[in-house]
């Protein structure tokens, strides 16, 4: 790293503007930091491209949204390839607020600040005294790749390659039958695929999810046997239970069995969820989620499986499938739901290798040019439509009702009637599929009867089922497997009190999210049960 000052970079067309806010800039942070100043999106652009040819850092970029040919936005975009490290800031007059937020979407923006400022000392200062402390703890060091070498329709690759995509791990993929990945086996001694090849040249033959986790960098077990609050789960119930549960000062630790996000981390885009206008992709909402609830000191626990939970006195104790138990005042589950399984013959030996429940990330490049069949008639079932239409030659949408009105929103909706390579077949249904190794023929049985397609890929979204069976004689459930709460329990509560709200059968022990009975199945309404269950666990604290 060079030892020259870090740059601060400001970009406005209005010539006044911009030796303005230059000005202001040197006049409090000459000392530690270098000031470069630009007068168009192009000009900063090359100023950035000097910068980086010089090994030079930046830290902060702060550029004017109203400038001709580029603006703002799309020079915040373009220098997030050069440094992507760097603050963003966008400077914005009052009637471009709209501007600003959209921006926070699309170039993750830092901080939008209003003209004009004055005094600085007030509204100009704090903003970029934060900026710049925020850039100096972040680790800036750009991860090195990952490769994974496997075979093309190998169960245990893709299950690798998920993990790693859809915990934010790059990697590359390579066949076992092209010259490097031959060649790294070969290197390692012709060991049991899938291969996954480390940075520094480690091996690891076809590693189980906890042995790649912990090789990767991911904490795989808790750093302490007693907690304030133990989550269990960490889609956005989870999530939401752990920020806020840290943030009001409850040493936390959230056990997640797979990667942060859930569900729906896996959406291409989630369109309804409030403060994003523009959408925002389920893997930038769970990323933002994690990245919260570390700094308020969430310890997070990556391939964590739960199989127990006891009362023990005063402590709530919860049992990892490895014997490890974490015990803690209090329990939040949020365990959410997994995709229930399609009954037609053929397909149970072909997940993994065709057959997709969820959105499966890894695999979407991969439908380039290719037809597609998405089973399911709700929201993530469109959102994976919706996302595959960008690659597929054409989505076949299979659903089981005669339309999309009861069970999608109605955006959605709009949206996919909107996109021409998106067919929706009503009133059909996957009931045989077939394949040598990988899937390779489906057949469909619709108003007009049964018929056979020729098909590689099928992602499924038929509904959900509650993963709670290792609850069983613990906690009260429905006849469904969902967790009962507050007032629908029995015989749940203490001789003094009844159940508080979001409480179970047992006390101390709360459900959030999807795995409660009678829960709204969004994001938004997840987040809300998350925060609501740590009010209630603060409660429960404060009587016990």
């Amino acid at each position: 790293m060079s030892q020259v000052k870090p740059v601060i970079l400001t970009v406005d067309d209005d010539p006044g503007v911009s030796r303005a806010v230059a000005r202001d800039l040197r006049r409090r942070y000459a000392e530690r930091y270098r000031v470069v100043r630009a007068e168009s999106g192009s000009q900063a652009l090359g100023a950035l491209r000097e910068l980086k040819l010089r090994g030079d850092d930046t830290a902060v970029l702060l550029a004017d949204h109203r400038m001709p040919e580029m603006n703002g936005v799309e020079f915040l975009e373009r220098a997030m390839d050069l440094y992507p490290f760097a603050r963003r800031v966008l400077l914005t007059a009052y009637a471009d607020t709209d501007a600003a937020i959209r921006a926070i979407n699309v170039v993750d923006l830092d901080h939008y600040l209003l003209k004009p400022w004055n005094p600085p000392e007030e509204k100009f200062y704090p903003v970029i005294d934060a900026q710049l402390d925020a850039w100096t703890r972040t680790d800036r060091r750009v991860p090195e790749e990952l490769r994974v070498v496997g075979h093309r329709w190998s169960a245990r690759s893709y299950e690798i390659r998920d993990f790693l995509t859809r915990n934010q791990l790059p990697y590359t993929f390579l066949l076992d039958t092209v010259p490097e990945g031959e060649e790294l086996v070969k290197a390692a001694g012709s060991p049991e695929l899938p291969l996954v090849v480390l940075p520094d040249g480690t091996a690891l033959a076809a590693p189980g999810d906890a042995e790649l986790a912990a090789a990767v960098g991911l904490s795989t077990s808790a750093g302490a046997d007693f907690y304030d609050l133990v989550v269990v789960g960490g889609g956005p119930a989870g999530l939401g239970a752990a920020v806020y549960g840290a943030s009001e000062g409850l040493r936390t630790v959230l056990i997640e069995r797979h990667a942060s996000g859930g569900q729906a981390g896996q959406s291409s885009r989630i369109e309804n969820y409030l403060g994003f206008p523009d959408g925002v992709s389920g893997a930038q909402l769970a990323d933002r989620a994690r990245r919260q609830a570390e700094r308020f000191g969430v310890e997070l626990v990556t391939t964590g499986e739960v199989v127990g939970l006891e009362e023990r006195g005063p402590a709530r104790v919860v049992r990892q499938d490895d014997g490890s138990e974490i015990a803690a005042h209090a329990v939040i589950l949020a365990t959410g739901v997994s995709y229930r399984m399609l009954a037609a013959p053929g397909l149970d030996g072909l997940v993994g290798r065709g057959v997709y429940y969820g959105a499966a990330p890894a695999e979407t490049p991969d439908c380039v040019g290719q037809d597609v069949y998405v089973v399911g008639g709700a929201n993530s079932a469109g959102q994976c439509a919706v996302n595959l239409a960008r690659y597929a030659a054409r989505v076949h949408l299979l659903v089981r009702a005669d339309g999309l009105g009861a069970s999608m929103s109605h955006y959605l909706i709009e949206q996919i009637a909107g996109i021409a390579n998106i067919t929706v077949h009503t009133g059909t249904v996957v009931t045989a599929g077939e394949g040598d190794g990988h899937l390779e023929r489906l057949t469909l049985t619709g108003p007009d009867g049964a018929r056979t397609v020729d098909a590689q890929w099928l992602f499924v979204f038929i509904g959900a089922e509650p993963r709670t069976d290792w609850l069983d004689g613990v906690v009260e459930r429905d006849a469904r497997g969902y967790v009962l709460t507050g007032p629908d329990v029995g015989g749940g509560g203490t001789p003094v009190r009844d159940p508080y709200w979001l409480e179970t059968s047992v006390p101390g022990v709360f459900a959030a999210g999807d795995v409660r009975a009678d829960s709204v199945k969004r994001v938004a309404s997840a987040v809300g049960d998350g925060a609501m269950a740590v009010a209630m666990v603060h409660r429960y604290l404060e009587r016990s």
